[in-house]
């Protein structure tokens, strides 16, 4: 675990491997440690980077509002201090926001890029309002809202069989303080749509989704890669793909690091 500031606040990650860098990136509620088996996995071939983002695990808030480029100012400056000049990025849902915003500010930084139950469309006009009703009902029960939050990202099928793997999701996200998922719900509730940067194809892209995803709608995210060089895996499951189809995404994920 390894600690900089960015902006006079504490960003926490990890680095283990030597080879092409990879970083993962979390999504909203939670942390670096959602990744620890991938790590163990793919550290054996390649040098992999994790990182808190801001107002999560155990990186600092930096204010009422975290954007997504915030994010990847931050991560920017965690590569620039390990030296590293190019790196595959792999976003989960959040994480994929970032890694977006990363490649719009700094091109020439990303190798490939993996967005992982994730996005390129901006939020429409109702998920904006539920991201405001959001930052209310954490205000008013925390524990309630990061509970439920953690439950609805799995597939209906899921919820039961994976129930301690959920309990053990939900523990980590409770370790969220109050700032940091308000700035976060705030800063994805003003993201800009970056669906030009997959058409582009200025680098390979693989989108990975789950067709009964909770959050996501597998139909309309779709359209995002279509006209592009992008890739596209499908999981039967949920939002929660390193979770919930596990092994198939590290034989996806091996494939394309390569």
């Amino acid at each position: 675990m390894k600690n900089i500031l960015y902006k006079n606040t504490k960003l926490s990650f990890t680095d283990s491997g030597e080879g092409t860098a990879i970083v993962l990136l979390h999504g909203f509620l939670e942390n670096k440690k959602m990744w620890t088996e991938y790590v163990t996995l793919f550290s054996e071939k390649y040098r992999i980077i994790t990182i808190d983002l801001l107002g999560h695990g155990e990186s600092d808030c930096l204010g009422y509002v975290h954007s997504m480029e915030d994010n990847a100012e931050a991560v920017h400056e965690v590569l620039e201090h390990l030296n590293i000049e190019k790196a595959i990025i792999v976003g989960h849902s959040m994480g994929g926001y970032v890694g977006l915003a990363f490649a719009e500010l700094y091109p020439k930084n990303i190798q490939k890029l993996v967005l992982l139950n994730s996005s390129s469309k901006e939020d429409s006009t109702e998920k904006k309002l539920n991201r405001t009703r959001a930052i209310k009902a954490v205000k008013q029960n925390y524990t309630g809202f990061v509970s439920l939050a953690i439950a609805n990202l799995f597939s209906e099928n899921n919820r039961t069989r994976l129930a301690k793997e959920i309990e053990k999701v939900k523990e980590q996200a409770l370790k969220t303080p109050l700032q940091g998922i308000v700035a976060s719900l705030e800063g994805m509730k003003i993201r800009k749509d970056r669906e030009v940067i997959l058409s582009e194809n200025r680098f390979p892209v693989l989108l990975i989704l789950g067709k009964k995803d909770p959050v996501l709608n597998y139909e309309e995210n779709i359209s995002q890669i279509e006209d592009t060089t992008g890739e596209l895996a499908s999981f039967n499951d949920g939002h929660m793909s390193h979770i919930e189809n596990k092994e198939e995404l590290k034989t996806i994920l091996a494939s394309f690091f390569e």
